[in-house]
């Protein structure tokens, strides 16, 4: 039988304070990260998801737009399905490249499909004029290592200087804290209902205080539906409910002034 062993007390409160040290330069990493190449973005990001869509009339000087460009299915395979309708934007837009990862709960989630979809991604990422990558993927618990070796490998390969961004579920933001462990350089918590986890509860629920350093220089919202009360100084990404023809990109403009 072994002995238990006994820390003294100095010993423990010193193991205790270097422990505390650490994760305190764990956070600023990770800050330090989300301010950096994302900042030269501006600071307002619409959304330009599966709809045609007309946004010449925006300022570019203020606004960015993030373009689905590509959805990206595992299954026993991986299949790729380029962007189907039309964006229309004007010059000199600061344009994101999305990618929409999807897979069920009977994808097979190896090394081989973790390649084909970086390979898939990569297409995106080498575009030219592309301001910075997005990746959009709802992993499940059980996806969360293929996700993150998927980032790491993704990361390793996209151009060096190309800023990386994932949308985020409110909880990883929250109470789950595992995106310090990817090389990002920013999530966005998605903040509207349209978000699986936002649809459990009310929009103040301590479950979506955000906690988790990389989310917390973005925030996702919609046109519809109110707005976080601390978006100020925050990069701020709108999905419109009924596409931008409808929802007037002057008024997200309006908004944030």
């Amino acid at each position: 039988m072994q002995g238990t062993l006994r820390v003294p007390a100095g010993v423990a409160v010193a193991m205790a304070a270097l422990a505390a040290c650490v994760g305190v330069r764990s956070d600023s990493a990770a800050q330090a990260r989300a301010a950096g190449r994302m900042a030269r973005l501006p600071r307002v990001t619409l959304w330009a998801w599966e709809r045609r869509e007309d946004l010449r009339g925006i300022d570019v000087s203020r606004v960015a737009v993030a373009v689905l460009d590509r959805t990206v299915t595992i299954g026993l395979t991986v299949g790729t399905e380029p962007r189907r309708n039309p964006v229309v934007l004007p010059e000199r837009v600061t344009r994101i490249g999305v990618v929409r990862v999807e897979a069920g709960p009977r994808a097979v989630l190896n090394a081989a499909n973790r390649d084909a979809v970086v390979a898939a991604i990569l297409m995106t990422a080498r575009e030219p004029e592309i301001a910075a990558l997005q990746i959009d993927f709802d992993a499940t618990r059980s996806q969360r290592a293929f996700y993150r070796s998927l980032l790491v490998e993704l990361r390793a390969r996209m151009p060096a200087g190309l800023p990386l961004s994932v949308t985020a579920l409110a909880s990883w933001c929250s109470r789950d804290r595992w995106l310090g462990e990817t090389p990002i350089d920013e999530a966005v918590p998605m903040m509207f209902r349209m978000e699986p986890d936002r649809r459990r509860g009310p929009a103040d629920a301590e479950d979506f205080r955000v906690r988790e350093p990389l989310c917390r220089g973005a925030v996702g919202v919609s046109t519809k539906e109110p707005w976080p009360e601390d978006v100020a100084g925050r990069r701020v990404y709108v999905f419109s409910d009924n596409g931008w023809r409808t929802d007037s990109p002057k008024d997200v403009e309006r908004r944030l002034r």
